[in-house]
């Protein structure tokens, strides 16, 4: 039997006393009793929300790195792969999650595809779902973003709902901007959490109707300035969670920077602690340790209380900061079938004397859609003024499909191109770019590696292969973050484009679920009316 000793911090009862735990697998006791080491042992961080495969990485890779920021458990949403891959795709997930150190807890995709207005590579229906709720390593319903066939009564989509319902697994939600009325239905429907919330007041709407909110802090959306406060008015009813993590971010923290920015707020303490341990592990009923006598031995030691310095991670009693992973043949599933395609296949086609734009936010998911005259968007020659670009989705299934073409105000790229295979949630290719040239460019690159992200103009190209489903690798998370970080800033710097986060901005303008307009690989879609738009109008 192992023990350790120190300052033991009780989420549970909420409060802080010296003493020693003994341990295997489980903690077996706890003595209190003075004792004169100073180190402080806390239970571990649990992301309550998270898409591995928008790390890049193999869940493998992706637990390696995350356990050294005190990260003891996960949970996850496999919908990326499953949109390209089914079924298929989940196993792949939850089998190669088990080589790695940190729990990881999967959800049920319930949106494969997201919507019927796009092209995915599978489909995971009400039977599928059934069928995956019912095994022990599926802990809970994925994201329900089908909010309309929630709210209308659609007989497949409450089957899913009926599902989690049968076996008493929790249903994650998606529901940004839906009012009173709306959300009350949909929370009536049994979805307990939601982790789109932009501002307090939408937050607080949902509480008031019983769910659960998860705030978030990603490479993209960043919603905690707007929402910290919930963690003092409504501690019980939030969690903390990452959504979606690029590798370049992973390599500074993960959930642990989250708890600091809240108690850099001066938050109280077992608030802040509880969103990132015991609210996830409680709602989704998670075998993770909350330092409780029979509990799994899952903790972290730090030399203070706010776990600023964190010198050892134990998981099931085995300390993983110190342990040595065996590298394996990993699989790397796919599906695609798009060919290379030239400049011609992208060119406007019928011009209008009005577009339609998607313009961006940066830093959030929802985009704004601007009716603008022509003369106000492109200069005399027909080439865009400052400020817009071509935006191009191609379906990546098909191997000769028709593109999509639109324009898109804010991200500011010049002489040059980017696009990538990571395109939620039917990860179709995607493009943007001042030139057909430079576009047609970028989207051979990743063409022809069968997915990953590309960057491009005159006289350079980068290119960040992308082997297992066209959206992840299984390269380690210090390769993946060069080669990111490299991509990510040569379209910053060599192309001009002044968003933080420009490759996961990209990806969530093919988000065919949160408003207003967006692109899909069957059209322009403004989600606010559920219907399809013309590029350009007269």
């Amino acid at each position: 039997m192992n023990t350790i000793k120190g300052n033991i911090v009780d989420v549970v009862n909420k409060e802080i006393y010296k003493g020693e735990i003994f341990f295997t697998d489980v903690i077996e006791k706890i003595e209190r009793k003075n004792v004169e080491e100073t180190q402080f042992i806390l239970p571990g961080f649990v992301n309550a929300h998270v898409h591995i495969e928008s790390s890049m990485l193999s869940p493998f890779e992706f637990s390696k790195q995350v356990v050294k920021h005190g990260t003891v458990a996960i949970v996850t949403d496999p919908h990326e792969i499953a949109n390209v891959l089914g079924i298929e795709g989940v196993n792949y997930m939850i089998e190669n999650a088990k080589k790695g150190p940190v729990k990881v807890f999967f959800g049920a995709p319930s949106c494969v595809p997201s919507t019927t207005f796009e092209s995915s590579g599978s489909v995971i229906n009400s039977k599928d779902i059934d069928e995956l709720l019912s095994r022990n390593e599926i802990f809970f319903l994925s994201e329900m973003m089908n909010f309309p066939g929630v709210i209308f009564g659609n007989k497949e989509v409450h089957a899913k709902l009926n599902a989690a319902k049968k076996y008493n697994k929790p249903v994650d939600g998606h529901a940004p901007g839906l009012s009173k009325i709306d959300i009350q239905k949909y929370i009536s429907s049994g979805i307990s959490t939601d982790h789109e919330c932009f501002n307090i007041q939408e937050a607080i709407d949902k509480i008031s109707f019983g769910m659960k909110v998860q705030i978030r802090e990603g490479s993209a959306a960043k919603n905690f300035e707007a929402l910290f406060p919930l963690i003092e008015s409504h501690p019980e009813m939030i969690m903390l969670c990452t959504d979606d993590s690029h590798p370049d971010d992973l390599l500074k923290g993960h959930i642990n920077l989250l708890a600091k920015r809240a108690f850099e707020k001066n938050l109280d303490y077992f608030n802040v602690l509880r969103t990132c341990s015991y609210n996830p592990i409680k709602h989704y009923n998670l075998p993770v340790g909350l330092l409780q006598k029979g509990d799994a031995a899952d903790f972290i030691i730090c030399t203070d209380k706010y776990a600023s310095n964190i010198s050892s991670v134990y998981i099931n009693g085995k300390e993983k900061l110190t342990e040595n992973y065996t590298q394996f043949s990993s699989l790397s599933p796919n599906n695609f079938k798009a060919a290379s395609i030239s400049e011609k296949d992208i060119s406007f086609k019928n011009i209008g004397k009005f577009c339609n734009i998607i313009s961006v936010i940066d830093g959030e998911l929802i985009t704004q859609k601007e009716k603008l005259n022509y003369s106000d968007v492109f200069n005399n020659d027909n080439s865009f003024k400052p400020g817009f670009n071509k935006i191009v989705v191609i379906n990546r299934y098909e191997k000769n499909a028709t593109p999509v073409i639109g324009i898109v105000k804010n991200f500011n790229i010049k002489n040059g191109a980017i696009a990538s295979t990571i395109a939620h949630d039917s990860h179709n290719i995607i493009s943007i770019g001042d030139s057909d040239f430079e576009i047609a460019k970028a989207i051979n690159l990743v063409i022809e590696s069968k997915g990953g992200i590309s960057a491009c103009n005159e006289i350079q190209s980068e290119l960040l292969p992308l082997e297992i489903a066209g959206i992840m690798t299984s390269k380690n998370v210090e390769w993946v973050a060069e080669k990111y970080k490299a991509i990510s800033d040569f379209a910053k710097k060599e192309l001009g484009t002044n968003l933080n986060a420009p490759f996961m901005t990209m990806s969530f303008l093919a988000l065919l679920v949160i408003p207003e307009l967006k692109i899909g690989d069957k059209g322009l879609f403004d989600i606010r009316t559920l219907e399809f738009v013309t590029l350009f109008e007269n």
